[in-house]
């Protein structure tokens, strides 16, 4: 199934949806409560509807789990082998707040892995992606005309894990819990000088896997769309992004679509 999917294809469907967001960012948009109390906004809904009709356009065999859609019972869902996990406005309070600091994520997932993954900055237009031949950053994705796989490659930078000097510890922007800050604490004891990062969004993610941070340790609550691009870009540049439980990699569309806390290096 891999060897079908079309990462240029995946990738346009991320910079529409981001090309969306960013004209409702410019506006005075109003912001909603969801159930759980987080923010919803129209910029929300209008990249689930671009992604969802993209993907189900191209892949219509591909069941779709977006944040802002249908979440069917795990009594249907287990029988899903293959899957798309999409999550439309990653970080909306980045996007309430203005601060630039959001993303469009897009996660193939076969037998609960993340195997390709496309996390696309709209404020930045920077699109990072993963496939079989690894992990790639490309800067100012909306000025190339890409035509084929080749041209889309042609323009890529290969990222991988692995930074030297002060160690770097990126931590969420807006959930710094005390389990956080003790892990920090440790870092401390055992590399000297710890520098901390703080970013939004599957951003941290993309911080460990281009190597410009060392560690993103996550000791709060985030759900699968929150981290399945993110996982599959970071495996693709040669990290891991382990389940602080089982000491295992993550794994996806589980009965509970909640993740345990875990450590990306």
């Amino acid at each position: 199934m891999l060897e079908t999917i079309q990462i240029l294809d995946t990738t346009k469907a991320a910079y529409k949806a981001g090309k969306k967001i960013l004209e409702i960012y410019h506006t005075d948009f109003q912001v909603e409560e969801k159930a759980d109390a987080s923010p919803l906004t129209l910029a929300d809904r209008k990249s689930h509807e671009i992604i969802v009709e993209h993907l189900s356009r191209g892949y219509p065999s591909i069941p779709i789990l977006s944040e802002e859609g249908l979440h069917l019972p795990y009594e249907e869902r287990k029988k899903w082998n293959t899957l798309w996990i999409v999550d439309p406005l990653d970080g909306t309070k980045e996007f309430v707040n203005r601060n630039g600091q959001f993303t469009v994520n897009i996660a193939l997932v076969q037998q609960q892995k993340p195997v390709l993954g496309v996390i696309y900055v709209p404020v930045k237009d920077v699109m990072y992606y993963s496939n079989h031949l690894g992990a790639f950053k490309v800067n100012q994705y909306s000025t190339h005309q890409f035509t084929s796989e080749q041209d889309l490659l042609a323009v890529s930078v290969k990222i991988s894990v692995g930074h030297e000097g002060t160690y770097k510890v990126v931590a969420s922007r807006s959930h710094l819990s005390p389990e956080t800050e003790a892990f920090v604490e440790k870092l401390k004891n055992e590399y000297g000088e710890i520098e901390l990062i703080s970013a939004g969004s599957s951003l941290k993610f993309c911080l460990v896997a281009e190597g410009k941070a060392n560690v993103y340790p996550r000791f709060a609550p985030t759900m699968e769309w929150d981290t399945a691009a993110g996982q599959a870009i970071v495996e693709a540049a040669g990290g891991a992004v382990i389940d602080s439980e089982t000491k295992q990699p993550l794994q996806y569309n589980k009965e509970q679509l909640t993740n345990s806390w875990f450590i990306v290096r």
